[in-house]
């Protein structure tokens, strides 16, 4: 498969439980404890729902039909108005390696620009390597502390980028 065979698109209701599935598989695969991540999340099962709040988006990534992953943005939860959030980004294993990571990033930081900010916010975990090189090449740099309230205290890698 070449990333040519995939299409990222906004997502849609029907996507919800396919999405809810990878998300939940991704965080078993890399061995993330099942609280204080998006594996207890209720909006895990609701993501098309979650997204439809003002200044929010979320995009999914299809192969035939099929869900394999997505990310999305959301103004960061008691922070600044300026400062978003990129949230639930996870891939199937099919689909990493083939810059569709970049392209998504890409993506939601150019609408997040759109959308009125200056800067994007993330949290991840020390043991997703893979995706914290993802993070940095896209030019998002380590903070000492996190930013905002976002529920995951799991997480304690904690990331921005100026816009």
């Amino acid at each position: 498969m070449t990333s040519n065979e995939f299409i990222i698109k906004e997502i849609k209701p029907q996507d919800n439980e396919q999405l809810a599935i990878v998300i939940r598989e991704v965080i078993l695969e890399m061995g993330a404890p099942k609280t204080g991540t998006a594996y207890e999340d209720k909006a895990t099962d609701q993501m098309f729902e979650n997204f439809q709040k003002p200044r929010s988006f979320y995009y999914v990534i299809l192969h035939n039909n099929i869900v394999l992953g997505g990310a999305g943005i959301a103004p960061l939860e008691n922070s600044t108005e300026d400062i978003c959030e990129l949230q639930k980004m996870y891939f199937s294993p099919m689909i990493r390696g083939k810059g569709l990571g970049s392209k998504l990033i890409e993506k939601c930081l150019k609408k997040a620009l759109l959308t009125g900010y200056k800067n994007c916010y993330l949290e991840t975990m020390p043991y997703m390597e893979a995706a914290t090189t993802l993070y940095k090449k896209n030019g998002f740099i380590n903070l000492e502390k996190p930013l905002g309230n976002t529920g995951h205290y799991s997480c304690n890698v904690w990331m921005i980028k100026e816009l």
